[in-house]
């Protein structure tokens, strides 16, 4: 039985009340520790040949697709109108902007660094709640790590100050802020956006439009022109399928059966591990650097992350604040 395979059949036995093997639960952890921290790699593996707005689009199309249409062999009825239109303003936020970006960053970003980078997305939705929704109060432990997260991020790319490595590129940081304002302001409107109930499904919706407008996105960015499939070598197109299979089928499979199983905090946990994989599979594996610099900004940059995602929710009073409804979720993988 393949690895797809099986985590497909966890996920479709999630129904029944007997607790699931240990085992079971430490394979579905260390596929989202590992499997989605070592993504990053291969993300900057496959934009090194293929243009990198187009390997989003692949990735994310034929992924949605196999979500899709597995949930609808399953039963699941296919998303109404509104969730379909609700489905697409997600893809263009969390899709066009947020791995859209990401991967066009990653041209010019170690992949360690992108993912130290895109850990800020906690930090960057904290401050939506603080200053826009009006749902979260701005407290001394939450404004001592909104400010260790951006001293985290000053590190890596200053020019300033010299720390024995290379700053980060200034066009490339610039790229994967945008992209995790981008995720956190898609995370404020899924709470309020129609979506399908099962899970899988509005993820397969969100990916399926999403790859179709990352392709959209390249054919307008001219990414077609000059590409040729067959100059792309195998060790490419390997990294598009370790993205498309290893990444988003059965890294998501492994999410959805885990949030049915472990608690948000444990399941959480994954937003400051993979960072940290993902710097030291870049490192061993990718051939990038590892100097004082990158280690102090990840530490900084993780501190702030955990602070934040373990604080306690102080709301603002019922009067002035924005109630999300209940039970909607972004999916988080990358």
């Amino acid at each position: 039985m393949g690895p797809a395979i099986l985590m497909m059949n966890m996920l479709n036995r999630e129904a029944k009340p007997s607790a699931p093997r240990t085992w079971k639960i430490l394979l579905a952890f260390a596929i989202i520790y590992f499997v989605w921290g070592s993504t990053f790699l291969a993300i900057r593996v496959g934009v090194r040949e293929v243009p990198p707005f187009l390997l989003a689009g692949i990735r994310f199309l034929v992924a949605g697709i196999v979500l899709y249409f597995w949930m609808r062999a399953k039963g699941t009825p296919s998303p109404s109108g509104r969730e379909w239109g609700s489905a697409t303003l997600l893809a263009v936020l969390i899709f066009v902007f947020d791995y859209g970006l990401l991967f066009w960053a990653e041209k010019r970003v170690p992949s360690g660094i992108a993912a130290v980078m895109m850990a800020m997305i906690p930090v960057f939705m904290t401050l939506s709640e603080i200053l826009i929704m009006k749902t979260q109060r701005l407290t001394g432990r939450l404004a001592t790590a909104l400010l260790v997260g951006v001293a985290g991020v000053m590190v890596l790319v200053s020019h300033s100050v010299t720390f024995g490595d290379t700053p980060m590129d200034t066009l490339g940081a610039c790229a994967l802020i945008v992209a995790s304002i981008s995720w956190s302001w898609a995370s404020a409107l899924t709470r309020k956006l129609p979506l399908p109930a099962a899970k899988a499904m509005s993820s397969g919706a969100q990916m399926l439009a999403g790859g179709v407008l990352l392709t959209l996105t390249a054919s307008m960015l001219g990414e077609f022109r000059g590409f040729k499939l067959q100059a792309v070598s195998p060790k490419a197109w390997l990294a598009l399928a370790y993205l498309i299979v290893a990444g988003s089928i059965i890294g998501f499979t492994a999410y959805v059966w885990l949030i049915h199983h472990e608690s948000p905090t444990k399941v959480g946990t994954y937003a400051y591990v993979n960072p940290v994989v993902a710097v030291l599979v870049g490192y061993f594996f990718g051939g990038e650097p590892l100097g004082p610099r990158t280690v102090l900004g990840t530490l900084l940059v993780l501190v702030s992350v955990v602070v934040i995602t373990t604080a306690k929710k102080v709301r603002e009073p019922r009067s002035q604040a924005f109630e999300p409804e209940a039970g909607t979720e972004l999916s988080s993988e990358k």
